[in-house]
């Protein structure tokens, strides 16, 4: 359906892409994957045709029709569920307008005086009903009304505005509408990101039940494993394919680079031999033919490449600080209401030295409420949040932190603003933690991907020492290498957390204690994310 051959995309400061090819079939599910700023969302602007590519060609065969759901979702909060799903049929709105129009004409027109212009709206009006029924105008109710249930929308849901609903269900809406698009291929750029377990699950099943051709960029490892049957890894601008799911994709991958060292290395011990021989006999009156003979052997063989050295970025470490006393956090009788919905119910729990605590639950029932409310950003209705008497020291991590940095400043100047007393070795060090290196740490913030800034977020926030974490979605938009850097440093880290998270992956990693979020309830788990799942 489509195939990439040898494509490459220059930019005057980078070179994201040197030789990409790769090809996906009618009804195949794809895995994009590869580090933040490796070129994945650049190929899928490239194919829905907003850049171009410098050189190489891309062949699409039948004009397959693409659809591209986007990380920021593309919802209007104020038109309703109905109104946002019709949207995507915009041919069949374009022609409905006009019949409109020419209706509104038709009725104001004086018919004795304009029997003219009146026979030529007739036509008009024929016409365009002809293109209003062609276009599938009288059964895009139906196919709207056919489609929330499977969306997990009820007949009333339509009707309400799309702002009243949580990140998850804005998604569930968007990708409606793309459905409703019936395309050939689908384009989803980190579609988990932001969606609770339940909806997570949901989307697997539902894109498991299309017959289309899907390309996936995600850092989701369970989501890959359960969809894609091949992956396409992106590194240093070339690409190379794996089929099978991601898992054979980590262990391929591994086994592919363990292999190559150890030809190469073979390869490099029989080259040195041969040299020793050509130099020792090169001059030898009896010998010297023999080593001619070598020599040209040598020129001829085919040199195995050096194995790629891994571009790892280093782990980080939260700075030390001084340790609290037992008791973390008491939130006792805690009540809590947005709008006409009861968020929490007479709730009380602790967090205690050392608890690594998720917290689970599906879009919409409190979680990162629950966040604000014990950083004191939203005041309870009822309940008291008290910290510890002993040295408590918070560090809070927003789910949108990285949309409020200066887009105008250097990644390395604004470290540097943080802390002026650092060095440019330590500055550089630091930011090498986060996957900034070499010169992306000059880069200007506006030029950052999207991980890109939630990595340098990440890293403003982590500066300021602290035995008390509170992350909301720390995981979101940060590729595979990045996640287990976090991953390590949390499970180093000698103070308590709170997080919340829907990467099944990382809260399995990280968390010794779950307390999910069930009808205004708050209920604990005393153990890992398996122990919740063996208890669920």
């Amino acid at each position: 359906m489509i195939r990439f051959d040898s494509v490459s995309k220059i930019y005057s400061t980078d070179v994201v892409l040197k030789d990409i090819n790769w090809e996906i079939k009618k009804g195949e599910k794809v895995g994009l994957v590869g580090s933040n700023g490796a070129g994945k969302s650049t190929q899928f602007k490239i194919l829905i045709g907003e850049e171009d590519q410098t050189s190489g060609t891309i062949i699409k065969e039948g004009n397959p029709k693409i659809a591209h759901l986007k990380q920021e979702l593309d919802c209007k909060l104020n038109r309703s569920v109905r109104e946002e799903l019709e949207s995507s049929f915009k041919d069949i709105q374009i022609v409905a307008i006009k019949l409109s129009e020419i209706e509104n004409k038709m009725k104001s027109l004086d018919i004795s005086k304009h029997s003219d212009e009146l026979e030529k709206l007739v036509n008009q009006l024929a016409k365009y009903q002809a293109k209003f029924e062609a276009l599938g105008g009288y059964k895009m109710q139906s196919d709207v009304e056919k489609i929330l249930p499977k969306l997990g929308f009820t007949i009333e849901d339509a009707d309400k505005l799309v702002g009243n609903f949580s990140g998850g269900w804005q998604m569930k809406v968007a990708l409606g509408k793309i459905i409703l698009q019936k395309p050939d291929l689908l384009l989803l750029d980190e579609p988990t990101n932001h969606l609770d377990l339940d909806t997570i699950f949901w989307l697997e099943e539902y894109l498991s039940s299309l017959k289309i051709g899907i390309i996936i960029i995600s850092h989701d490892r369970y989501f890959l494993d359960k969809l894609c049957k091949k992956i396409i890894f992106i590194d240093r601008g070339i690409s190379e394919i794996y089929n099978g799911n991601y898992s054979f994709f980590v262990e391929q991958k591994s086994l592919n680079e363990e292999s190559q060292n150890k030809a190469y290395q073979l390869q490099q011990k029989e080259i040195a031999i041969q040299k020793r021989y050509i130099d020792r006999f090169r001059a030898s009156a009896t010998r010297s033919s023999q080593a001619k003979s070598r020599e040209k052997q040598l020129k001829k063989i085919s040199k195995i490449e050096a194995p790629t050295v891994k571009s790892k970025s280093p782990a980080f470490n939260f700075p030390d600080c001084p340790r609290s006393g037992k008791t973390v956090l008491t939130v006792k009788n805690l009540s809590h209401s947005y709008e006409d919905k009861i968020l929490f119910l007479d709730v009380n729990f602790k967090v205690s030295l050392g608890e690594k605590i998720a917290i689970l639950g599906p879009n919409g029932c409190g979680k990162s409420t629950l966040l604000k409310i014990i950083m004191k950003r939203i005041s309870p209705e009822v309940g008291e949040i008290n910290f510890g008497k002993h040295n408590i020291i918070t560090s809070y991590y927003e789910q949108n932190q990285a949309s409020v940095l200066s887009l105008e400043e250097k990644v390395i100047d604004l470290i540097f603003k943080k802390a002026p007393e650092w060095s440019q070795k330590q500055v550089r060090t630091f930011l090498g933690g986060f996957g900034f290196q070499n010169e992306t740490v000059f880069k200007f913030i506006k030029q950052l991907s999207g991980g890109e800034k939630a990595r340098l977020a990440l890293a403003l926030m982590i500066m300021n020492p602290s035995n008390f974490l509170i992350l909301d979605e720390p995981t979101n938009h940060l590729d595979l290498q990045s996640k287990e850097n976090l991953e390590l440093a949390i499970r180093n880290y000698n103070g308590s957390s709170i997080i919340v998270s829907h990467d099944r992956y990382f809260i399995s990693k990280v968390a010794n204690k779950v307390i999910e979020i069930k009808d205004s309830k708050l209920n604990s788990y005393n153990g890992n994310y398996e122990y919740f799942l063996e208890k669920k």
